[in-house]
């Protein structure tokens, strides 16, 4: 038993640490953000990233998430009280949603922010930013798009797959129900946020078109751009969050600023040098954390700001 317990720092000491961004071949970060929109799959992305350089599979092994991570506030944190709420979702997917509904233990209300995911349903690390937004003071809710057909399935791989499988009309419909649910929710002040990150950063951008006056403030990260036509109906103001190195995405924003300055919405952007898309998200190497920490902070100042 000694001998066990003497042994184990020398193990720990002698694992090989995690690799780090600096250290992955840009090469399969592209890989990577491919598999991530389900342009190819694992098997695919790991036979890739082992022919493109020495060390390939361990790189792309790495990128793989590790939510354990991703968790920076605990589900017992005193500041906040958190459930799993149900509500009605007329148009879209099942015509129910169900969604991570995150309050502070502060008295209400509350100004709301719905949180809203990546391609691949509601899994830990949003959740977990819905409890972070809980702890600046907002009522937070983070819909799972998956719930109609059985939720985040434990793994992004089947997430991913599930929500290519649904209609994304009745899924971006399911969204707009979320929104309007939080919004009007007893515990809310009745100004709405909305957030989220790549699929869920898209999917700001339209809500932001969709909801009109009715949304104040907006913040997509590295997300697809509102359609031109659909801008003049943005009311919310917006900061929009990039990665340097995200080609597909930053390519749509000298249509999309033209836009926003025609019509007059409030609006500001920032790119993060040597960030991926991706680079919030601090379950993988792409995580960069000054970057992630800085635009969180503008994050909370933005939508203090506007839905104070």
């Amino acid at each position: 038993m000694n001998a066990q317990i003497a042994a184990a720092p020398a193990r720990e000491r002698d694992a090989p640490a995690p690799l780090t961004q600096l250290e992955i071949d840009q090469r399969v970060f592209d890989l990577y953000d491919e598999y991530c929109h389900g342009e190819i799959d694992r098997r695919e992305f790991l036979l890739r990233a082992a022919a493109v350089t020495v060390g390939g599979l361990a790189m792309a092994q790495a990128l793989l998430p590790r939510y354990a991570q991703a968790q920076t506030i605990s589900f017992t944190d005193p500041r906040i009280k958190a459930r799993y709420v149900s509500h009605p979702s007329p148009g879209g997917t099942s015509g129910t949603m169900r969604g991570y509904l995150v309050q502070p233990t502060t008295p209400p209300p509350y100004s709301a922010v719905l949180v809203i995911h990546e391609n691949r349903g509601l899994n830990p690390y949003i959740e977990d930013v819905a409890r972070r937004l809980a702890t600046e003071g907002f009522l937070a809710l983070a819909p799972d798009g998956l719930s109609p057909v059985g939720g985040y399935p434990g793994n992004d791989d089947d997430g991913r797959s599930l929500q290519a499988s649904l209609d994304p009309e009745k899924l971006r419909t399911d969204m707009v129900n979320s929104a309007r649910y939080l919004k009007s929710h007893e515990l809310s002040a009745g100004k709405l946020g909305v957030t989220g990150f790549c699929w869920g950063g898209s999917t700001t951008n339209f809500l932001a078109a969709t909801l009109g006056p009715e949304m104040k403030a907006g913040v997509p990260f590295y997300g697809a751009a509102a359609e031109t036509a659909s801008v003049p109906a943005i009311k919310a103001a917006l900061l929009v969050q990039y990665a340097e190195n995200d080609e597909r995405i930053n390519a749509m924003w000298p249509a999309y600023e033209a836009a926003l300055k025609a019509n007059n919405v409030a609006h500001e952007m920032h790119i993060y040098p040597g960030t991926q898309h991706g680079f919030h998200n601090n379950s993988t190497p792409r995580y960069q954390e000054a970057s992630a920490k800085l635009a969180w902070e503008r994050t909370i100042a933005f939508f203090k700001k506007h839905l104070a």
